[in-house]
């Protein structure tokens, strides 16, 4: 295994295990301390975690064969996308500050980058 396939496989399983945390805390914790909007705002962060946790696993693979500089950037950019992503919707649930969700489409052009990213380094294989 390559230093950077087992870079991002790591990361992928450390943003999985946590994902299925914040997940289980949002279905049982965060019922009765928020409201039902913030909760769905939770959710919907929850889920893109896991999405591209999954993702950081397709890029670890395609990295076993190409650690190009496309692919290193893929992957930070998708590490970068959840933080940003999915780390505003947390913080919007827990402090009911609603502008953190202006943030929020940062992360997700850095997941979009870090798709076609991923499909052109494919494509350069």
């Amino acid at each position: 295994m390559t230093v950077l396939t087992k870079k991002f496989a790591f990361y992928g399983a450390i943003f999985m295990a946590f994902a299925v945390g914040l997940g289980a805390f949002g279905a049982h914790g965060l019922k009765n301390i928020v409201t039902k909007e913030m909760l769905v705002i939770f959710h919907t962060g929850v889920e893109y975690q896991f999405y591209h946790a999954l993702g950081l696993f397709c890029v670890a693979f395609i990295a076993h064969f190409s650690e190009s500089k496309q692919i290193k950037i893929a992957g930070y950019s998708m590490v970068f996308g959840i933080l940003i992503f999915s780390g505003s919707l947390y913080a919007m649930t827990f402090t009911g500050i609603t502008l953190l969700g202006a943030i929020t489409p940062i992360g997700g052009v850095a997941f979009i980058l870090s798709w076609v990213l991923l499909a052109l380094t494919i494509k350069n294989i």
